[in-house]
C-alpha cells in the first residue's frame, strides 16, 4: 500500500519521503519541514498516533492525515482528539485520498493564504499550481517543487540546503549543479509566459525571487 500511495503522489508532483517507524519518522520530522504526513497506526515501535503531539509541536502549520485499517468509531475519534486533521479508513479510493489532501491544505488557520500572487504570477497552494493570466504553467515535477519553495518565502533569500531538501526525496541522488539546471529552466518558462518576476543566484547562499520592478 506504501508503494502504491508514494507512487500515486509522485505523479501528482508530490516530493515524498517514505519510512516505516516511529523512530525514523521522527527523524525525518526533525531534519525537513514537511508541509503534510499520512500517517499509518499499526506501526513495529508503535502506534502512529503517539506521533501526532510530537509532529505539531516540531513543525508549525503541519497537516497530518491518519491512514488506518482501525476504523471503528472510538478509532476515529481518538485520531481526530489527538489532532489529526483527518482520519481515512482502509481500504480507500486514492481520488479520496487526494479530495483530503486538497481539503486539509485549504484550511486557513495554519496553512496562510490559499494563492500567493507575485508579479504576474499566482501560485495556488492547495491546488499545487502555477500560473500567469488564467493559463497554468507546465512545469516539471522538480521545477513545481523549486517554484513553491522560493514562492513561500518570496523576497528572502532561499538557502540551497532548503530548496533541496524541497525539490528531493530521502533516495534521490543530487548531482552538484542539479538545482541550476531546474533554476535555469524555470526562468525561461516564466520569462516566456510574462510572469514578471526575476529568480535571483545569491553567490554562496542560495535563490531569491522576487516581483521584477
Amino acid at each position: 500500500m506504501a508503494a502504491t500511495v508514494v507512487g500515486a503522489l509522485e505523479r501528482e508532483k508530490f516530493v515524498v519521503d517514505h519510512v516505516d517507524s516511529l523512530a525514523l519518522a521522527r527523524e525525518a520530522c526533525r531534519l525537513h519541514a514537511y508541509d503534510l504526513v499520512l500517517l499509518d497506526r499499526t506501526l513495529p515501535d508503535g502506534d502512529g498516533l503517539t506521533l501526532v503531539p510530537a509532529l505539531r509541536a516540531a513543525i508549525a502549520g503541519l497537516a497530518v492525515i491518519v491512514l488506518s485499517a482501525r476504523g471503528d468509531l472510538l478509532d476515529r475519534v481518538a485520531g481526530l482528539d489527538e489532532g489529526a486533521d483527518d482520519y481515512l479508513v482502509k481500504p480507500f479510493a486514492l481520488e479520496e485520498l487526494f479530495a483530503r489532501i486538497r481539503a486539509v491544505r485549504r484550511r486557513p488557520a495554519e496553512l496562510g493564504p490559499e494563492e500567493i500572487h507575485v508579479g504576474a504570477l499566482v501560485f495556488d497552494i492547495a491546488n499545487d499550481e502555477a500560473s500567469v493570466a488564467g493559463l497554468r504553467l507546465d512545469l516539471a515535477r522538480r521545477e513545481l517543487r523549486v517554484l513553491a519553495t522560493l514562492v513561500k518565502r518570496r523576497g528572502r533569500t532561499v538557502p540551497r540546503e532548503t530548496l533541496e531538501q524541497g525539490v528531493y526525496g530521502f533516495d534521490d541522488v543530487i548531482q552538484s549543479n542539479t538545482l541550476d539546471s531546474h533554476i535555469s529552466r524555470l526562468r525561461r518558462k516564466l520569462a516566456a509566459a510574462g510572469a514578471q518576476v526575476e529568480i535571483h543566484a545569491i553567490k554562496g547562499v542560495g535563490y531569491l525571487l522576487q516581483a521584477r520592478p
